[in-house]
């Protein structure tokens, strides 16, 4: 069942004629998922791309090899990239790009632990920009992740 503060962004785009699309990594699809589980949703959600892989983010969304590399796939540079690249694919009002780093394994490091989460968003052409750090289950830091997504949209229309 979607959050409230989800529901209460959904509520927000509607009233507003307003559409999102989603480049999801570290979520992998779960922003998506939550978002149709909201009545009404088709009148909201456009769509997603799930870019878990570095591979999907290059040769899917087209961010540049050199960017992945300096930078690692789970950082603001590359997230950034996804959610200006997404409207080659999905024409929204509203594209939020997530990238992190729900458990160990990827590009974590002292200053990156895991809970790391990078969010971008580019709503009617302003980019908003997250790095968030959350504990707990990879489970709990996705769901955190969404509710801030919907928090970062709600602040920007309040």
């Amino acid at each position: 069942m979607p959050s409230t503060i989800l529901i209460a962004c959904h509520k927000i785009l509607k009233d507003r004629k307003l559409n999102i699309s989603f480049a999801e990594s570290a979520t992998a699809g779960r922003l998506s998922a939550e978002f149709s589980l909201i009545p009404e949703c088709g009148e909201v959600l456009k769509g997603g791309i799930v870019c878990y892989d570095a591979c999907i983010k290059q040769d899917v969304l087209g961010v540049p090899e050199e960017l992945v590399e300096k930078y690692t796939p789970e950082s603001a540079e590359v997230t950034k990239e996804l959610a200006e690249r997404l409207g080659n694919f999905m024409n929204a009002d509203v594209r939020v790009a997530v990238t992190g780093l729900t458990m160990p394994g990827g590009s974590e490091t002292k200053e990156k632990p895991v809970g790391t989460m990078f969010i971008h968003l580019i709503i009617n052409s302003k980019p908003i920009a997250s790095r968030e750090i959350f504990k707990g289950s990879a489970e709990e830091i996705v769901l955190l992740t969404v509710d801030r997504v919907a928090q970062l949209i709600i602040n920007e229309f309040a």
